[in-house]
């Protein structure tokens, strides 16, 4: 076993089972969790930008990443909207002010895109885990409502483990050759199996014990739902990589990169699995 893999195992380990316990927590915890990495994330989109010679408003992204996690809360838990979308309004306000006041020949455009994109992508898809721990069974249901925030997250821990081991041992044509050269079709169709075989045993195993009923047919369009938003948002984010030369998005956590190279997947798959659960009557 490499010294590399051993390094990934060790921080993986503590970090799924800090995962379990936000989760479990839920509420301000789970939320001011989610900040913190919401936060890290937008970093390292502005460090993207950077490189590019683009200065983005980085108090104003990195106050709205730190807020998203607790709106969604507040939303859920309060069923008050209102002060949420005045807020929004008024960071809005401020990002345009704050441009301004630097002046056209800093770009403000361009800093305000990648401003608002930041916060938006590594913050606010990642707050959806909030709006599924906290849906309206939460209260009745708690243990239910922690089972249904893990599934997406077991899926893509399962995809992500199978899609390597088919691309190690199967291999194939490459998946997207210019964005992601090491992922292959054999790799890919791996993942899908795997992710669809997770959620099919997670529905028998640990849903139907905590009062959580899916049919056959809901858990497979959970399953390949996630697997496919996982994989697409594994590329995704290696869109960015490619667009400034770099391999990870940071060298934040030993052996595995940065905050966004760990959590590409689940910025796509938190949104999906929390509409496919809204529709299914869980979220």
């Amino acid at each position: 076993m490499s010294r590399n893999l051993l390094v990934r195992i060790a921080v993986a380990v503590p970090a799924i089972a800090g995962a379990v316990v936000a989760l479990w927590l839920g509420g301000w915890v789970l939320a001011a969790a989610i900040a913190v990495l919401g936060v890290l994330g937008t970093n390292e989109v502005y460090a993207f930008a950077k490189k590019q010679g683009i200065e983005p408003l980085e108090w104003v992204g990195l106050l709205a990443a730190a807020a998203f996690p607790f709106a969604t809360y507040w939303v859920k838990g309060y069923a008050d909207w209102e002060p949420v979308v005045y807020a929004g309004a008024a960071w809005l306000l401020v990002a345009l002010v704050v441009a301004a006041a630097r002046g056209p020949e800093r770009h403000p455009l361009t800093a305000l895109a990648v401003t608002m994109f930041g916060p938006l992508y590594a913050s606010a898809l990642l707050a959806f885990l909030v709006a599924i721990r906290h849906g309206p069974h939460a209260d009745a249901h708690p243990r239910g409502s922690v089972a249904l925030a893990l599934m997406p997250l077991v899926i893509t821990w399962v995809c992500d483990t199978c899609a390597m081991a088919a691309g190690a041992l199967v291999g194939g044509r490459q998946l997207a050759p210019v964005l992601s050269p090491r992922k292959t079709w054999g790799g890919a169709v791996g993942g899908l199996v795997g992710g669809l075989a997770a959620a099919l045993l997670y529905g028998l195993l640990i849903l139907d014990r905590v009062a959580l009923h899916l049919g056959v047919g809901q858990l497979a369009t959970v399953g390949v739902a996630v697997v496919l938003a996982a994989q697409v948002g594994d590329v995704a984010e290696s869109l960015f990589k490619r667009e400034v030369g770099v391999k990870d998005s940071s060298s934040l956590i030993p052996g595995h990169g940065g905050v966004l190279d760990r959590l590409d997947a689940v910025y796509f798959v938190a949104p999906v699995a929390a509409g496919l659960f809204r529709l299914f009557g869980l979220a």
